[in-house]
């Protein structure tokens, strides 16, 4: 039970990392599907350079600045249609990531090297003596631990702190934002090149935390699971957390599934299944509070 439970929040990370970064851009009222690409770029280029440098610290830098490069590209695709912009950039990272690792690796299908070093994982000893807590939340990458400590520094930034404030209220009403003289468009750019960045960790968690290398569409829809955790968990970071560990849950079954000897297809239909499920709950919760406002207005 203990190795589920871990390896649920291991899994959970990087959709976590990303769903915070989407967390920032629900609350400035921008759309933003494009997770997913940006995810990839950090698991790209945090291999490409982990591969020159063998410095697994140099990656992660390098997964925060192509994360915030994309996030300002994205910030001037947004000005013409949101929805367009966020499916160009899962489309663009995805050919280009694929093309520069045949071009400069070769057509192996992935990037596999000697050079390649993963994140270590940090031993906790006080933490791992403590049963059950101990094997849970024992033994993870850096990563990890940073995933958990933001969730409570972004509570208490959104919901705590002035700049909270003035972020909601860009996303809540912009017009009296304005009014109030808060710069509207420089709350959304700082939003989503942070989410670019956020983005960029959860990516690199993936090509050196999980494992030590690149494949073809190695985040396989986790941008999308992570946007989904947003939706579904009203863009609070408590509730996000735990959409993410369903998230996690739900891929840590899969793989439990399949070594069970359950059909793979099947297996993998799992954490989009989740997906599916956390939507429609979601929409049977709008349409009820809706009838409950009509309610009250009549």
């Amino acid at each position: 039970m203990e190795e589920i439970f871990a390896g649920m929040i291991r899994t959970a990370t990087p959709i976590l990392l990303a769903a915070l970064g989407g967390i920032l851009c629900e609350k400035v009222g921008v759309f933003n599907i494009a997770l997913e690409g940006l995810m990839l770029f950090g698991a790209f280029f945090g291999v490409y350079v982990v591969s020159l440098t063998g410095e697994p610290l140099m990656a992660l830098l390098a997964a925060l600045a192509v994360g915030a490069i994309g996030g300002v590209i994205l910030v001037e695709l947004l000005k013409t249609d949101a929805t367009i912009a966020s499916i160009g950039m899962n489309t663009f990272a995805l050919g280009l990531t694929t093309y520069l690792m045949k071009m400069v690796f070769g057509d192996e299908g992935s990037i596999r090297s000697a050079n390649i070093v993963g994140f270590s994982k940090l031993e906790i000893p006080w933490l791992e003596k403590i049963p059950f807590i101990g094997k849970v939340l024992g033994g993870h990458t850096v990563l990890v631990y940073v995933s958990l400590l933001l969730v409570i520094l972004m509570q208490i930034f959104i919901y705590k702190t002035r700049t909270g404030i003035n972020l909601r209220a860009v996303g809540e009403n912009p017009l009296a934002a304005t009014s109030a003289g808060i710069s509207v468009k420089r709350y959304r750019i700082i939003s989503v090149v942070v989410a670019g960045m956020l983005c960029g960790l959860a990516g690199v968690h993936l090509s050196l935390g999980y494992v030590t290398m690149f494949t073809e569409n190695m985040t396989g829809g986790r941008g999308f699971f992570s946007y989904t955790a947003v939706v579904f968990g009203q863009a609070n970071p408590v509730i996000v957390m735990i959409a993410s560990f369903v998230f996690g849950l739900s891929e840590t079954l899969a793989y439990r599934f399949q070594q069970s000897g359950v059909p793979v297809p099947l297996v993998l239909t799992i954490p989009y299944v989740i997906t599916v499920i956390a939507l429609i709950i979601r929409n049977v919760r709008i349409k009820k509070t809706k009838r409950l406002i009509e309610g009250k207005v009549e």
